[in-house]
């Protein structure tokens, strides 16, 4: 690692205050990207502003049709909570299968999402379920927010405070996933709600998307037998030594229907 000064912030003003002033900071939440990549060198903050002591960040909140996860609040105790587990069982499971424990302890939802990795599962999540990401300055839909490979909207001085998510009818949330990392190569999270279908994608392109072409089929019929006929288009998709452009194409459909068929 490269020289770095160190700030742990008991506030969500105290740690918009302490980026505000350093010259390079970053905001760090469990670590699972962050330390990684500086002890790689591939980063270099001025200060590190560790998230972690700020209370109002931690929680889960289940209110009538939505659930709110605070930013701090780890993929453990979303994938243990009962009241996740009842309102969105998906979203429970999904996170039961992020990494391995060492993982699963340390890493939180805001974390996930501020980092956008093309892989990661939670974006989905936050795509299929029309997730609404509150932060320190608004509230951002979860259409718009995530941006482009490892980009989001948020701003250098934001911070993600919450994430709610509203209660579909149904939902599933399927991954081919890589079997050392358990990142996905491709993962698709299906939801329904009365006769409304909305489907999030992640692994497969640079950037987590909502699947539209996969929606519009459902949304008229909604089995596994629906998607057969949707052409992905393979000049959009990832390739790299984990599979191919190709394969990931044939992943989406794959994925989606099982989705679909365990919403069924």
């Amino acid at each position: 690692m490269y020289d770095f000064s160190y700030l742990k912030v008991s506030s969500v003003t105290d740690a918009v205050t302490a980026i505000q002033k350093a010259e390079d900071g970053k905001f760090v939440a469990g670590g699972q990207t962050m330390l990684p990549t500086m002890k790689h060198r591939l980063a270099s903050p001025s200060d590190l502003i560790d998230l972690g002591g700020i209370t109002e960040l931690n929680g889960i909140d289940v209110d009538g049709d939505t659930v709110t996860i605070g930013a701090m609040t780890t993929h453990a105790t979303v994938a243990a909570s009962t009241e996740v587990q009842n309102a969105i069982p998906a979203l429970a499971k999904l996170a039961g299968n992020i990494g391995d424990p060492a993982v699963r302890n340390r890493g939180t939802i805001g974390g996930s999402i501020a980092n956008n990795d093309p892989a990661a599962d939670y974006p989905a999540a936050v795509i299929a379920l029309g997730a609404v990401v509150k932060t320190s300055k608004r509230e951002i839909p979860g259409d718009e927010f995530f941006t482009g490979m490892f980009e989001t909207a948020l701003e250098e001085d934001e911070i993600i405070t919450a994430v709610t998510f509203p209660k579909p009818d149904m939902a599933a949330y399927m991954k081919f996933e890589n079997p050392a990392s358990r990142y996905a190569i491709v993962g698709v999270f299906v939801t329904r709600t009365g006769d409304s279908v909305r489907v999030g994608i992640t692994g497969a392109t640079p950037c987590a998307h909502r699947g539209m072409k996969l929606e519009e089929p459902l949304n008229t019929n909604f089995s596994g037998d629906a998607v057969d006929g949707v052409e992905i288009p393979v000049e959009k998709m990832n390739s790299d030594i984990h599979a191919s452009a190709e394969y990931r194409a044939h992943l989406v459909k794959v994925m989606a229907k099982r989705a679909v068929e365990a919403c069924a």
